[in-house]
């Protein structure tokens, strides 16, 4: 056996850590995704429709990373909307986007350890929506 390169990328190693440096790159661009609705850009009483893989899913803002939820797994499991935490969205694996409360392709971890399917797209309507003002539940 020689110590020259090879053209077997298992064996020399050279095209798996080129794989990784393109992974982490198409990461690095899929963060800046357009599409993504972050944390810091919600208001009190501003809501979050997130269409899933399986489910609908309506997040209320409460501040911070608190939100009351309703749909999917919230209402098959619990009497009502449940108030929790958003973790963040997540790529599949356990990069965790913090800043994010959803984003189409991602999928949503919330504070119980809840995690949606991946999602399909995302809206966001504003509590100073008209008759949003007055109860947020049918906006």
């Amino acid at each position: 056996m020689s110590d020259s390169p090879t053209s077997d990328s298992t064996q020399s190693g050279i095209h798996d850590r080129s794989r990784l440096v393109r992974t982490l790159g198409a990461i690095v661009r899929h963060a800046r995704w357009s599409d993504a609705v972050r944390k810091g850009d919600l208001h009190f009483g501003d809501r979050v429709i997130v269409r899933t893989r399986n489910s609908v899913y309506s997040l209320w803002a409460m501040g911070g990373d608190t939100f009351t939820v309703s749909g999917g797994w919230f209402d098959k499991n619990s009497d009502g909307p449940m108030t929790v935490a958003v973790n963040g969205c997540t790529y599949g694996g356990s990069l965790i986007r913090h800043d994010v409360v959803a984003a189409p392709g991602l999928f949503l971890e919330f504070g119980n350890s809840v995690s949606t399917t991946r999602i399909r797209d995302v809206r966001v309507i504003r509590w100073n929506e008209p008759d949003c003002a007055v109860d947020p539940l049918p906006c």
